[in-house]
């Protein structure tokens, strides 16, 4: 008679993927990743909870380029009369530490094996490429 107690089940236990088994299963896609972004492939994995922040801090600091770049630059201290000229400066400054939390997030997310890793990749590399020819731009204004 079974009870609430009863620690045997009739059901195999799971058994839990070892880390040699998950780096055997990666794609050469993955593996690629992984050395473009410098990840050793025995690194201990990463966990979902610091890819998400990884994430969220990449936003927020985009969020914070897009306030500076679209709002305060161009209407704001302007009209105030402040800021002349050291719109591209800052902005470099911000496209590239936009840049570089990017870059770490992807390199969280590959870490940790996030099933979402390639959804990811898709969308800060398309922003990655955004920010490069913004950076571009923001060098001309600044040495021309």
């Amino acid at each position: 008679m079974a009870t609430g107690l009863d620690t045997t089940s009739s059901q195999p236990r799971q058994r839990r993927p070892r880390r040699s088994d998950v780096a055997s299963e990666r794609t050469p896609a993955d593996l690629f990743m992984r050395r473009l972004l410098r990840l050793p492939l025995d690194a201990p994995p990463g966990s979902a909870k610091g890819a998400r922040k990884a994430f969220q801090t990449s936003l927020i600091v985009a969020t914070f380029r897009c306030l500076l770049m679209y709002v305060a630059f161009p209407f704001v201290l302007p009209a105030l009369g402040l800021a002349k000229g050291v719109g591209p400066v800052i902005g470099l400054v911000i496209n590239l530490v936009a840049m570089v939390c990017i870059v770490m997030s992807m390199r969280r997310f590959f870490r940790a094996d996030h099933p979402k890793r390639w959804h990811y990749t898709a969308l800060g590399g398309t922003v990655l490429a955004f920010l490069v020819v913004l950076a571009v731009q923001d060098l001309v204004s600044i040495l021309t």
